[in-house]
């Protein structure tokens, strides 16, 4: 096996000295210093404290704010949704905020979007929110169906056409 010494300059850091490769013993004594450098940052991170939030008490470290019950939620959601001034914007921002989360919302918050929806005379999104839920349902078939049928009497008065009578559920 053949040696190929490639004309390379190494910088040190901390002394600021520059070594050659031609010297096998700087180049050597740079490579122990990065490993050394490794191996005491390495023993460092073992020897720092541990957070104290640890298993059982895991629940110290969350947040301290109030928690939201189930009710707060949705009067706060239908309170967003019923402002009377609120514009296109805010109901898409409100709705894919409310998309977001792990949940299918209640049919009083999806009233309410409804509702905003004809004030703002926007077909389009209202249809867009029945799709919606309809794809947040996911595999639990019972729960679009329930949804449709707690919201009927809406959707009738407001004059507002499921994805299913409209045939664009099958596009």
């Amino acid at each position: 096996m053949r040696i190929v010494h490639i004309p390379v300059v190494y910088v040190s850091s901390d002394q600021g000295r520059v070594f050659s490769p031609s010297t096998p013993q700087s180049s050597l004594n740079i490579m122990f210093r990065a490993a050394v450098r490794l191996s005491v940052s390495g023993i460092r991170s073992l020897t720092r404290p541990q957070p104290g939030c640890q298993g059982a008490l895991a629940a110290r470290c969350y947040s301290h704010g109030k928690v939201e019950t189930d009710e707060e939620f949705d009067a706060r959601w239908v309170t967003y949704f019923n402002k009377p001034d609120i514009d296109a914007w805010e109901l898409r921002k409100g709705m894919n905020t409310l998309i977001g989360y792990d949940l299918v919302p209640e049919p009083k918050i999806l009233d309410a979007a409804l509702r905003a929806c004809r004030r703002l005379d926007d077909l389009a999104s209202a249809i867009r929110i029945l799709e919606a839920v309809k794809d947040k349902s996911g595999p639990h078939k019972a729960i679009y169906p329930y949804l449709l049928q707690e919201l009927q009497p809406t959707l009738t008065e407001l004059g507002i056409s499921t994805p299913e009578e409209l045939g664009i559920d099958k596009l």
